[in-house]
């Protein structure tokens, strides 16, 4: 290669290193400063040992065709060391045998309820109508202290309720929400996963999701687990104030900051696990609805985001490493050490960002060199998220279909009909 070319690529991998280094150290800035300043779901068991709760907590199950987890869960519960629960099955139209199974699992444990919903009314997704007529059509939902709404494919520590009920008291929640941690059976929940639920924190750092609703609060919750104080669940207007939306957990972190209640979202550390999807084709599916929903179906910001995680998560410490190695095999001598230095540098600031995210997330820190191909087919996930938004590409969720808009075009075709009602008038 001539000279002038390689003198060249070294200065734009140079360029590349230094802001590798800038980028992943603020990153991993943010990363230590949440670890310092939030406890996490397992910190909540010395706070329940210290002061324990007190508070009667239904938990809200809504499952649709869910044979294959919902026994998984069943029995976690029933293991639960709090002995102030009840526990409410909604099962939504299911065509498999989840009832059967529920409950075999059930047995005759008293605190179990099972409610069976034939039907789903068209302005309601699905899981929000199965968690609302779970709500209320239980015996013991509308008059706990504390309503815990969680997903069929969870999993709990027998301690998780009692520990969560004890941090949700000591930081005066009207709503707790559990980041859980994700299942890494499969090659994508290895490879791709950990830096699918990075890209989300990314957009809803914990630093902002849990500050003071009135000091520029960023809404956010994770519907895997949502424990609300049941007045503020109802003075919110519960499922039926979020009824047609595919993600409610973010509807009801808006609702309840619009109320100007105070929420909070905090990592579970193992004490609530999840294992999200069994096939990669559900995972695309899943983690494209998440994210068309997560940017408020906007265009531009799905378009950011699809190339900002290859570009962060691929090009920026594939190109220190390159770097290191063009600067010692090419280099000019007066400029090696500054070449392999910052390369070294922003190579070293993506790997450990990788294992405080890994140690978080209680992922397999040996996987976090695959995360360069993840944070690449994450970009992908977000530009076909991208594609289908602007096509029109129903979304299947839950046993429905939905037809999102981008919010683009929602805009431009409410200033259209405004503009026609003013001509018209």
């Amino acid at each position: 290669m001539p000279t002038l070319l390689m003198d060249i690529l070294i200065v734009l991998l140079t360029v590349l290193s230094v802001f590798s280094l800038i980028y992943w150290s603020t990153v991993s800035g943010f990363i230590v400063s949440a670890h310092k300043q939030f406890p996490t779901a397992r910190d909540g068991i010395e706070l329940a040992e210290h002061s324990p709760p007190t508070a009667h907590v239904c938990v809200v199950v809504p499952a649709h065709n869910e044979a294959g987890n919902i026994a998984t869960l069943i029995e976690s519960l029933r293991a639960q060391d709090y002995d102030r629960l009840r526990i409410v099955l909604a099962l939504d139209r299911c065509t498999d045998d989840t009832a059967g199974v529920a409950r075999q699992a059930i047995d005759d444990d008293h605190r179990f309820e099972v409610i069976e919903i034939v039907q789903c009314p068209e302005d309601w997704a699905g899981k929000v109508h199965a968690a609302h007529q779970g709500f209320t059509q239980s015996k013991h939902a509308a008059s706990s202290d504390m309503v815990l709404f969680t997903d069929a494919d969870t999993w709990f520590d027998p301690s998780c309720v009692r520990a969560a009920v004890a941090l949700a008291q000591d930081r005066g929640l009207d709503l707790l929400s559990l980041l859980s941690t994700l299942g890494t059976d499969s090659w994508f929940e290895r490879v791709v996963q950990p830096y699918a639920g990075f890209e989300l924190a990314r957009q809803f750092p914990l630093t902002k999701v849990n500050r003071k609703y009135n000091d520029r609060q960023r809404a956010f919750a994770n519907g895997q687990f949502m424990l609300f104080r049941t007045k503020s669940y109802t003075a919110i207007g519960g499922h039926e104030g979020v009824k047609g939306a595919i993600l409610e957990d973010l509807a009801f972190a808006s609702e309840t900051l619009d109320a100007k209640m105070q929420s909070g979202v905090l990592l579970a550390d193992d004490m609530l696990r999840c294992r999200m999807y069994d096939s990669w084709e559900e995972f695309v599916r899943g983690w494209k609805r998440i994210y068309t929903e997560s940017t408020n179906r906007e265009i531009r910001r799905l378009r950011k985001y699809a190339l900002r995680a290859p570009l962060t998560g691929f090009v920026y410490p594939v190109g220190s490493l390159v770097c290191v190695g063009a600067g010692i095999v090419w280099g000019d001598p007066s400029m090696q050490f500054i070449n392999i230095g910052l390369g070294t540098l922003g190579f070293m600031a993506w790997l450990v960002t990788m294992v405080l995210v890994a140690r978080a997330s209680h992922a397999r820190v040996r996987d976090i060199w695959s995360s360069v191909i993840g944070a690449v087919l994450v970009g992908r996930i977000f530009q076909i998220a991208l594609s289908d938004l602007r096509s029109g590409v129903q979304t299947q969720w839950g046993g429905k279909s939905y037809t999102r808009i981008a919010a683009e075009d929602e805009i431009a075709q409410t200033d259209a009909d405004s503009k026609n009602q003013a001509g018209a008038a």
